[in-house]
């Protein structure tokens, strides 16, 4: 669809990776718990704008890659399904701890969004993340189409998972907070998956 190989697995894996609680989960929670749902959809307009970042920086040097190189192309999408498998053991080894969710005081919704952008951006490796991540579902002939549909894809449900979290931000934020192995099971079913996932896209990248 729209020129993205293996599209249901694409599907999958974005979802996978939004069902993983890392720092803008926790903003998010943090927000729409103690400062309602505005507060909560200013701080994922934040970490969207973060990721929109990130995407275009990756989608620019995947551009010109694609253009110039096709055994690197190659070599690129042999580099995500290993960086798959990897993040995937890193969950399945890491150990989630109670109380790293900070108390937020009443802050005005354009301070939520500063917060969600700098949280986003302070995460250098979202933009290896996303170099590793789109060449799995992409041909080295593809068009600058296929990418902006791959962003678009990653924002939309980014968007849609999010604004769960928003509405649900109190019962969710108060789990995730005080129970370490709600999260553990969250991070090695995460972790399985992303194994599964970089596994089967090396095969079907043969």
């Amino acid at each position: 669809m729209l020129g993205i190989q293996n599209y249901a697995s694409f599907i999958a894996a974005i979802i996978v990776f939004q069902l993983i609680p890392g720092p803008g989960t926790i903003a998010i929670l943090n927000a729409s718990a103690r400062g309602g749902v505005r507060a909560g959809l200013a701080t994922v307009a934040g970490t969207l704008l973060g990721d929109l970042v990130y995407m275009l920086a990756a989608v620019a040097g995947l551009a010109a890659v694609m253009a110039a190189n096709q055994l690197l192309f190659n070599a690129l999408q042999w580099f995500g399904a290993a960086y798959l498998c990897w993040i995937g053991l890193q969950l399945l080894r890491s150990r989630p701890v109670a109380g790293d969710a900070v108390a937020d005081p009443a802050r005005p919704a354009a301070a939520h969004l500063r917060r969600g952008f700098a949280i986003s951006l302070t995460n250098p490796k979202v933009v290896l993340f996303f170099v590793a991540f789109f060449p799995l579902f992409l041909r080295p002939d593809s068009s600058l189409l296929t990418l902006a549909a791959l962003m678009a894809h990653v924002s939309i449900i980014s968007l849609a998972y999010q604004g769960v979290l928003v509405t649900a931000g109190n019962a969710v934020a108060a789990s995730l907070r005080s129970s370490p192995r709600a999260r553990r099971v969250a991070l090695r079913l995460a972790g399985l998956s992303l194994v599964g996932f970089g596994i089967k896209l090396a095969i079907s990248n043969r």
